[in-house]
């Protein structure tokens, strides 16, 4: 049975648990049922669909989780879906949560979520009159705890790319740690187009006339909108800080090749000097006045050590040694 938790609750106050074979009628709007799934089979969500009038898109949607985030209306109920992301090694690993919404029922059917939603129902069961808003107060809770786990995804990755830009800094990217930026930026280019609908779909909440949700709680889903823009924002200034560490790299790479570039020029030009010479008095004339000077191998020596060393003084000056 894939059924994590199934409860009736009437006043924000949990009455009891349901089961998934027969419906649960509700007096009103303090009583709704709460349903939550992971990973049910075609006969459960066949179960649901009778009981309580699912649309058999949304079925059909929530059995193989394959969506971006979204929001559709059928008739007088909501069908929300919404990705979850975690870091699974170097990776980021999406899940996908489907959350059916009418006034009597929030039934939520999770794939690949590895954070279950007992938490979130233990501190809102802790906290009664805040449950008594009803299902559309439960939806926000729902979507506000998947978005809270954006959150550590994109401070792993943060820190793992500020390592790489004081790395940068400090020496030169290995070839593996160049594959790593581009591995971080396709995965957070990835989680880009999860948070782009993801905020269409809480600005659709915050702003629409829909059903299942009251005025007083947009203001809620106005907070949840807000906090996916934030994590929007880290994810594009993270791209933008792996390409500043890639361009800086190959600007300081480049600047130790000019460097050494330089270094063997100047001492190229140094040794020049003495194979000149040594060149021009190395060949078999017969008629160089020179060869016959008593001093003359003394002074070509000299002249040879004075223009080297004025060469490498000059270099150095200019910074090239």
């Amino acid at each position: 049975m894939s059924v994590v938790a199934a409860y009736l609750y009437r006043n924000g106050q949990k009455v009891g648990p349901v089961t998934l074979d027969e419906p649960v009628p509700c007096a009103d709007r303090s009583e709704f049922v709460w349903i939550g799934l992971f990973e049910p089979t075609p006969d459960e969500l066949r179960k649901l669909q009778e009981n309580y009038d699912l649309h058999p898109l949304a079925i059909e949607d929530a059995f193989k989780a394959h969506q971006l985030p979204k929001i559709d209306v059928y008739g007088d109920q909501l069908f929300v879906v919404a990705r979850t992301a975690r870091m699974e090694g170097e990776q980021i690993a999406y899940g996908e949560t489907a959350i059916f919404l009418s006034q009597d029922h929030v039934i939520t059917v999770r794939h690949g979520s590895a954070r279950a939603h007992t938490e979130l129902r233990h501190q809102l069961e802790a906290a009664p009159s805040l449950l008594s808003h009803g299902v559309d107060y439960v939806l926000h809770a729902i979507l506000d705890f998947i978005v809270d786990g954006y959150l550590p995804v994109v401070e792993a990755i943060e820190e793992e790319v500020l390592e790489m830009e004081q790395h940068a800094l400090d020496s030169f990217l290995e070839r593996d740690e160049v594959r790593r930026i581009f591995a971080l930026r396709r995965e957070l280019t990835r989680f880009q187009r999860v948070l782009g609908p993801m905020s269409e779909v809480c600005s659709k909440l915050a702003n629409l006339d829909l059903p299942c949700l009251d005025a007083d709680v947009r203001p809620y889903f106005r907070d949840v909108l807000d906090h996916v823009r934030r994590v929007e924002a880290m994810v594009g200034s993270l791209r933008e800080v792996l390409t500043t560490v890639f361009e800086v790299s190959n600007l300081l790479e480049q600047q130790r090749q000019g460097k050494s570039t330089r270094q063997l020029a100047a001492w190229a030009a140094i040794l020049a000097v003495p194979t000149a010479l040594a060149g021009i008095y190395g060949m078999n004339f017969e008629n160089m006045p020179e060869l016959s000077t008593k001093y003359g191998y003394f002074v070509v020596v000299g002249i040879m050590l004075f223009l080297c060393s004025a060469l490498y003084i000059r270099f150095k000056r200019t910074r090239w040694l």
